[in-house]
């Protein structure tokens, strides 16, 4: 009897730590998104505070370029996430 329950105690544990291994695979994705999302808005962020002496303002492609880095951080970062596994 008490073999049984030290094997029935032995599965619980084993399926408590794969339920925590599950959660942290899910956390990990969820802060890799987070990630990936909050770099334009950062960006957008200071591009709509409406400085009047931002110098990118007076530029051609000002607005063209702060697009093209948000995109390409957003990028990277996902890039960098998948071969780490986050993703």
């Amino acid at each position: 009897m008490r073999s049984l329950e030290e094997l029935l105690n032995s599965a619980l544990d084993a399926h408590l730590a794969r339920v925590g291994t599950w959660q942290n695979d899910d956390m990990r994705r969820i802060s890799a998104w987070a990630a990936i999302l909050a770099t334009p808005t950062l960006i957008a962020g200071i591009y709509g505070l409406n400085f009047a002496h931002m110098p990118e303002l007076s530029w051609t492609y000002g607005y063209p370029l702060a697009i093209t880095v948000m995109v390409g951080a957003a990028a990277l970062l996902h890039r960098t996430f998948r071969r780490n596994g986050w993703l």
